[in-house]
């Protein structure tokens, strides 16, 4: 494993007994395996699906600039008329 940084964790009494299950169930050899393991997912998750402190301003930012919000419900019923006008037009029924 090379150098390792030896840390100390508290763990809610239910996360530790969910480290303590898997443990005992023969799916990871130690403790500190399933926590390594749960940190690499959590990066790999962060690093694959998750966004930087920048993106997330520009994204809040595109937000504000879109101007104010609108009602979804009356959106939403234009679409399902528009939508049921093309379907009758064509033949097919609700």
């Amino acid at each position: 494993m090379g150098q390792v940084d030896k840390r100390s964790i508290t763990l809610s009494p239910e996360l530790a007994q969910a480290v303590d299950d898997v443990v005992a169930a023969g799916e990871y050899a130690s403790a500190s395996e399933v926590i390594r393991d749960a940190l690499r997912q959590w990066k790999d998750r962060r690093d694959l699906l998750g966004y930087t402190v920048e993106e997330l301003r520009k994204l809040v930012r595109e937000g504000i600039d879109s101007g104010p919000a609108q009602d979804g419900q009356p959106i939403m019923e234009r679409l399902r008329a528009k939508y049921a006008k093309m379907a009758a037009a064509r033949g097919f029924e609700e």
